[in-house]
């Protein structure tokens, strides 16, 4: 459904580092690396999730009700996923686990990247291998 998702940052190499352990966790790489721009998507693919300078030259600010969530391939990678960014400045905003009221499958784990932005990490896989 979505072609691509763009989050400010106001210190794209600081937020590189958190994004590059979270998405390394998730399969994904980094495929383009510009001064005021990075972006990842899946190894081979095209550049999905963009991290840059706002546009307008204006600093990048939190979206209030706004989250993006990544999805994982399992239960293991939402952990790994959510450990690497808390390792690299993440905040942590919930812990991996099930969150039945989601849904009864639902695995996932919150945190905040260096500028603010909540990010989920989730897997709707029915096994903790999935």
């Amino acid at each position: 459904m979505f072609s691509h998702v763009t989050i400010g940052s106001n210190d794209v190499a600081r937020a590189g580092a958190f994004y590059d352990g979270v998405c390394k966790a998730l399969g994904l790489e980094r495929l383009a690396d510009y001064p005021s721009a990075i972006a990842y998507g899946p190894p081979g693919g095209r550049p999905q999730l963009w991290i840059l300078h706002p546009a307008d030259g204006r600093p990048a600010n939190v979206g209030n009700g706004i989250t993006v969530a990544l999805e994982a391939p399992s239960r293991a990678a939402v952990d790994s996923a959510f450990g690497a960014g808390v390792e690299a400045g993440g905040k942590e905003e919930g812990a991996p686990g099930l969150r039945a009221h989601y849904h009864p499958n639902y695995y996932g784990a919150y945190l905040r990247d260096p500028d603010g932005h909540k990010i989920c990490i989730v897997c709707h896989g029915s096994t903790p291998s999935t």
